[in-house]
């Protein structure tokens, strides 16, 4: 008589994991998390004849988020994972320094023992070179909500291309520049944000003349500071801004997150101010 088969294993029960970590985007043309298509918004019915993204359903091949989660999810034996990021920059922007605070969130795992050096290690040899991790570690959930509601200030560096050379006494006095800035919504999210003139502390850290003749641009700034806008001043919807006070038109070709200033960061800090919408 054949023997009697033992009864499968139950299934791992289901539990949701939040790790965090910080990354550093080192490409650029990267989104933070997936550029869905602004026409078919990426579904699968609407996008098979897509003419803005051909199908695809999306605008760019990958992005940070999708970088580790299809590392992540698989490893952890999970339904699905989801991205919280402390902020975001744009697209064709580098993110350096320590790297921007994120939670992953992994919903559903059925095998939560994962070594989690070894995994962080993966995702950045299958990255080749557009990101960097710090070490993951496991949080509460409720670090989620600390990332999305607390705001840091944070330092860029800039090339910026100048319409005239300018004087170097006029360069000194951008380089003491430190204090508030209107910004009226700009012209390139004003179609997804409210029109309004929001107030920001801003402070010139350094700026010096390169030998392209452009300006090697560094500053620090409140979150929610329109880097670029203030830079070229938007068409006057930014006062005063770095084009109004070196009286020549500017443009930004280049910009950088160089750190975030985290509370644990040391640095410079800017005076704090209520944060308006």
């Amino acid at each position: 008589m054949s023997e009697p088969v033992p009864p499968a294993a139950p299934p791992r029960p289901r539990s949701n994991l939040w790790l965090e970590s910080r990354y550093r985007k080192l490409k650029r043309g990267l989104p933070q998390t997936v550029f869905f298509c602004p026409k078919c918004k990426g579904d699968h019915r609407r996008r098979r004849d897509c003419t803005e993204c051909q199908g695809f359903g999306k605008l760019t091949k990958e992005s940070v988020q999708e970088l580790i989660a299809r590392r992540m999810v698989p490893a952890f034996g999970a339904k699905y994972g989801v991205f919280h990021g402390a902020g975001r920059e744009d697209i064709d922007v580098l993110m350096l320094g320590q790297g921007r605070p994120f939670v992953f969130e992994v919903q559903g795992a059925r095998n939560p023992d994962v070594d989690l050096e070894a995994l962080r290690a993966e995702i950045v040899q299958r990255a080749e070179g557009a990101i960097e991790l710090q070490p993951f570690v496991r949080v509460p959930k409720a670090r989620v909500a600390y990332w999305k509601e607390t705001h840091f200030d944070k330092v860029y560096r800039a090339e910026v291309t100048i319409a005239a050379p300018v004087d170097p006494a006029v360069l000194a006095t951008v380089r003491a520049f430190a204090g508030t800035i209107v910004q009226r919504t700009p012209q390139r999210v004003a179609h997804r944000r409210a029109d309004l003139d929001r107030e920001r502390a801003l402070r010139v850290l350094d700026v010096q003349p390169r030998d392209d003749g452009a300006l090697d641009l560094r500053v620090l700034c409140q979150h929610g500071t329109y880097v670029k806008e203030w830079i070229s001043g938007d068409d006057a919807r930014t006062s005063p801004s770095l084009a109004s006070l070196l009286g020549v038109g500017c443009h930004c070709r280049v910009l950088d997150v160089e750190e975030i200033m985290t509370d644990d960061m040391p640095g410079p800090r800017l005076p704090q101010k209520p944060l308006e919408a």
